[in-house]
């Protein structure tokens, strides 16, 4: 196949980032906390636990970066398929993240924010998201976007249907309807569309994440299970992004 994951360089520190050319947004696919349990003889649930260990570690050096936003794929529509107690466990680890880490991400200014249909998940989940989010509401640091029961098919149909409803009420002309109008009706409203796309464990495909969103956006694959995926790896990974000829379509003319 000609399209590899990327092989990354070697980074040791955040001295070897230009900090005048941060990606805004970055988006993560966070995969193979299953593979990398597997590999150990341990539960998945093992592998989730991990996971959530990482996820903790990289919104740390996003908030130390400064990046606007972190958008993280944690719970896709499609989860629901998986076995009744693998996704009790992932419900109750994202609440007890939220419980655990809240004072600390309050501290250092993480606004939390979610997207998806967050209404369909367990009662437990849903109140620690709203006290999360209540409570970092007023921060101005990292914006912290966690996908929760998402999708990225189901959000655009949503965004048809709403659109779809203005205009047959008049309230909305259909010449009006663009790209921002557009936009501005999805989850990710009011937030820079992602600059860098990351995804763990080698898979090349998007997952049904952020479909509009990504029109545009620097995509880095790498090999590392999630579980595995470091603050070096995270900064690699960042260097990469930063030596791309971003032309959204155009050329560059000296």
């Amino acid at each position: 196949m000609w399209f590899k994951p990327w092989k990354k360089d070697k980074v040791e520190s955040l001295d070897q980032v230009a900090m005048d050319r941060l990606p805004r947004h970055i988006a993560i696919i966070m995969d193979g906390n299953g593979r990398w349990a597997q590999k150990r003889a341990l539960p998945r649930s093992m592998g989730h636990r991990a996971g959530v260990e990482t996820l903790r570690k990289i919104v740390k050096t996003c908030s130390k970066l400064e990046i606007q936003v972190l958008t993280v794929y944690a719970f896709s529509t499609e989860n629901w398929k998986r076995p009744k107690d693998e996704v009790g466990v992932l419900m109750t680890l994202l609440a007890e993240y939220l419980r655990k880490e809240l004072k600390e991400l309050h501290q250092n200014n993480v606004v939390i924010r979610t997207m998806g249909k967050t209404k369909d998940l367990p009662l437990e989940a849903q109140r620690e998201l709203a006290h999360a989010m209540k409570s970092t509401r007023d921060n101005t640091g990292l914006i912290l976007n966690l996908a929760l029961n998402y999708g990225g098919r189901s959000e655009i149909i949503d965004a048809v249907k709403s659109l779809s409803k203005e205009a047959v009420s008049g309230t909305l002309r259909i010449e009006d309807i663009d790209e921002l109008r557009f936009s501005e009706t999805l989850f990710t409203r009011g937030l820079p569309d992602p600059d860098l796309l990351i995804r763990t464990s080698g898979e090349m495909r998007l997952s049904n994440f952020l479909l509009w969103q990504l029109a545009y956006t620097e995509i880095v694959v790498v090999e590392e299970l999630w579980p595995d995926f470091g603050e070096k790896a995270l900064i690699a990974a960042i260097v990469a992004y930063q030596k791309r000829d971003r032309r959204f379509g155009g050329i560059h003319t000296n």
